[in-house]
């Protein structure tokens, strides 16, 4: 997916940090746990698939390696701190992306977490 700029911010459709979080909870056995100064994790079989809020006060998640490529090198995102060698991004600001595309970046983020947990995790959680 191309990442798009919205040539008047007033005008796109931006995801709020509420929304934000209502579409990873939306996400099949997602958890939010509230860690490290008021950042909000959110989890899948106790692992991280993205982060909002806290000391950053931006959005964090993981990434595709393509898509890791991508959203640096087009300026909208930055390698994410601590976490950048396991393919994370930070948005450089929380209206970087509009809301389809974040939502899917969210989507995919879930599912490469969901793709690593074991047969026996993903059947816990009604995964598999």
């Amino acid at each position: 997916m191309l990442p798009q700029r919205c040539a008047d911010v007033r005008y796109c459709n931006r995801m709020t940090p509420k929304t934000f979080e209502i579409r990873c909870l939306r996400l099949p056995a997602a958890t939010k746990v509230v860690q490290w100064e008021g950042t909000s994790v959110f989890k899948v079989g106790g692992k991280m698939f993205a982060l909002s809020g806290g000391f950053t006060a931006s959005y964090m998640f993981k990434v595709s390696n393509m898509a890791y490529s991508m959203l640096i090198e087009h300026g909208l995102a930055r390698p994410a701190p601590y976490l950048a060698r396991a393919k994370w991004v930070q948005l450089v600001g929380n209206n970087a992306l509009p809301d389809a595309e974040l939502t899917a970046y969210l989507a995919q983020a879930h599912a490469l977490i969901v793709s690593k947990l074991t047969r026996k995790s993903r059947k816990a959680l009604g995964l598999d």
